[in-house]
């Protein structure tokens, strides 16, 4: 069910500066809710207040909201699309709210990041090469090598392969892209032969960069949405993770220390930089935390 609501606000600051890991300073939500129903998405949290996560809200003054509010920012800084939902869910082919956010951006002169997991992205890579002469980069999420597996997890989401190739159509037409490997998920994504296939593939492809986090998310309301997949879809495994995790949020794979020097490793040996460069303002590129 899709539904037109009236936003307060569309532009929220990061309480602590701009984030130190993918140079946002700005999060953007143009959407409530999300289309590509991965099974681990933190978006379902509880304390995020969002009923039902499969019926889209559509902010449908979020571009007048924008105009206003990118007139009183005295000091440009970067605004990130995809902390919430995805930007280029299948939604937005018909309603062009997150290019036409685009637009407003290009002609306010401010730095971008996306994030995203769809192919619609490469819609709009005039305008994100105009964008590109402040600053912009496409993240695009890929958890898994394997096109079975992203069906299984992600299964509203473009399969892997399509997003492999996003990245390909992307940073040949000059755009900054990358891979953002996360969540990689305990038990099921953690295989060693998963995340160096995913690093070949990503730089075989063309990405700039590859941001990963070894582990997962888990609190209200997403933990009890997620243990539910799990038994559709794994069998056996929230016993797992109820053994393992009990009610932690931050949930680290079992081998994270042996994994995480497996990642670096095969990035050093490929050639692929995890950590990504970002605009601030003081100093226009800077590299991520990564």
């Amino acid at each position: 069910m899709t539904r037109f609501i009236q936003a307060k606000t569309i532009l929220s600051p990061l309480k602590k500066g701009s984030d130190p890991y993918f140079g946002i300073r700005y999060n953007m939500n143009l959407y409530r809710g999300c289309q590509h129903g991965c099974i681990y998405c933190d978006s379902r949290s509880k304390c995020y207040g969002i009923d039902n996560f499969t019926d889209i809200q559509v902010k449908e003054n979020a571009l007048e909201l924008l105009e206003k509010e990118l007139r009183s920012k005295r000091e440009k800084d970067t605004i990130g699309f995809g902390s919430m939902n995805d930007p280029y869910m299948p939604i937005e082919k018909e309603l062009l709210l997150s290019r036409k956010a685009l637009e407003i951006l290009a002609r306010h002169k401010f730095p971008v990041h996306l994030i995203t997991k769809s192919n619609l992205v490469c819609r709009d890579i005039e305008l994100l090469l105009e964008i590109s002469k402040v600053y912009a980069a496409v993240s695009v999420t890929i958890t898994t090598a394997n096109d079975v597996m992203s069906r299984q997890i992600e299964p509203g989401a473009p399969l892997s392969s399509v997003r492999f190739e996003t990245i390909r159509t992307l940073s040949s037409a000059g755009i900054y892209c990358g891979v953002t490997l996360m969540p990689v998920l305990p038990y099921i994504t953690d295989n060693p032969e998963n995340i160096e296939q995913l690093i070949v593939k990503a730089k075989d492809a063309g990405a700039g960069y590859i941001l990963g986090l070894m582990g997962m998310t888990l609190r209200e309301g997403q933990r009890e949405y997620y243990y539910e997949q799990l038994d559709q879809k794994f069998p056996g495994m929230k016993e797992n993770y109820m053994v393992r995790y009990g009610h932690d949020y931050s949930c680290n794979v079992p081998d994270h220390d042996n994994l995480r020097r497996l990642f670096q490793e095969t990035c050093r040996k490929v050639g692929l930089p995890y950590a990504m460069k970002f605009y601030t303002p003081k100093n226009p590129v800077q590299q991520s935390l990564f």
